[in-house]
């Protein structure tokens, strides 16, 4: 197996999990709103966290653990007001047929992709320390393969989820479905907002 492959699927393992990021992903991809935008900024800033391990940053963020502090409980607030968000919207399904909906704003969803991305502090650890880490073993130009390859998966992951999420709008064309989803995104967001300041 070529260390870029290795790369590759080592990315993918630690991006498929269900958390936040994704589920924020899933619901663009199935309101059809921006989905370009979205997929463009999560694969990217994967790219860019994962390079920001490979040159060294992981390190940097294991040897201050404050900024990892910090980083959890802003990630924590911002994970529960968007799951408490997704409670009032499964609780008035009447509101939640795409068609009625009002849409979100370009700079609206670019700022919730942001902060899903960069204010959940599983993603330094994941991206920077952990790829950042195993590309390190591979010493040079190894290192840079190993982070191509998980980069990778980043864009196939994303692209995948946000524009085959399309195949799903039949299904969500009932208030009940996005009901269940949106239910479903809040269970995601409040769990893992606890489970950072526990």
């Amino acid at each position: 197996m070529t260390i870029a492959v290795q790369g590759f699927l080592t990315g993918l393992s630690l991006i498929v999990a269900i958390g936040a990021q994704n589920a924020f992903v899933l619901r663009q991809g199935i309101r059809r709103e921006f989905v370009l935008t979205v997929v463009t900024v999560c694969a990217l800033a994967d790219a860019v966290l994962v390079t920001a391990g490979i040159v060294g940053l992981g390190a940097a963020i294991t040897a201050h653990p404050a900024a990892l502090t910090v980083a959890r409980f802003g990630g924590a607030a911002f994970l529960a007001a968007f799951g408490v968000l997704a409670l009032r919207r499964a609780r008035r399904p009447g509101r939640l047929v795409p068609a009625d909906d009002a849409p979100a704003t370009h700079l609206g969803v670019l700022v919730a992709c942001l902060g899903f991305t960069f204010l959940n502090p599983h993603v330094y650890l994941d991206t920077v320390v952990l790829l950042g880490s195993l590309a390190s073993q591979h010493g040079d130009p190894g290192r840079w393969a190993f982070g191509a390859g998980a980069a990778a998966a980043s864009v196939v992951w994303f692209t995948g989820l946000g524009f085959g999420a399309r195949r799903l709008r039949p299904l969500f064309a009932r208030p009940r479905s996005w009901q269940v989803l949106d239910y479903g995104v809040a269970a995601v967001m409040l769990t893992l907002a606890v489970t950072l300041v526990a």
